[in-house]
């Protein structure tokens, strides 16, 4: 599958802000607030097209970090932060391989920076993907919410 990645548009914004998922992966449903669409619009967002359709989406730098672990020291600028999105009717198909290269692929032509995520822990599959695509195990922390794992990818991976 081809896939193309394009600035944030108003519209794609309002069609990620209504995407919503089954539970446990509710988690990651958006409110459509001026405040979500201050932040999916600010620049740090690109949607991603396949076959003229939106398929996801991913952000890089502080829009992709998870605010609570920055006072803990987790997110140092000696990486890129990544954050990634898909269209819910395409999750869990076994196409999530394919989707986040192209997403990992992009944002390494952008930077010279090894790449870092965050992931809610409770997503296993996600969890297990990333560590397909050369990710480690790095730190965790907690919120009222959820318990975060900080991924960063091995320097094999980013050649």
């Amino acid at each position: 599958m081809f896939f193309q990645a394009v600035p944030m548009t108003f519209e794609q914004a309002t069609a990620i802000l209504k995407w919503t998922y089954p539970s446990p992966y509710d988690f990651y449903n958006m409110d459509t607030s001026e405040e979500a669409y201050a932040e999916l619009l600010d620049g740090s967002y690109q949607a991603v097209i396949a076959q003229k359709r939106l398929v996801g989406f991913f952000c890089t730098g502080q829009s992709a970090q998870v605010p609570p672990g920055r006072p803990l020291g987790l997110y140092a600028d000696d990486y890129l932060d990544i954050g990634l999105g898909r269209h819910p009717e395409l999750t869990g198909q076994g196409t999530g391989f394919t989707f986040c290269s192209f997403v990992l692929d992009t944002a390494k032509s952008q930077t010279s920076l090894p790449l870092r995520l965050t992931v809610a822990t409770f997503n296993e599959r996600a969890i297990h993907l990333y560590e397909q695509l050369g990710f480690r195990r790095q730190s965790t922390f907690s919120t009222a919410h959820a318990t975060f794992l900080v991924m960063i990818q091995s320097a094999a991976e980013q050649t």
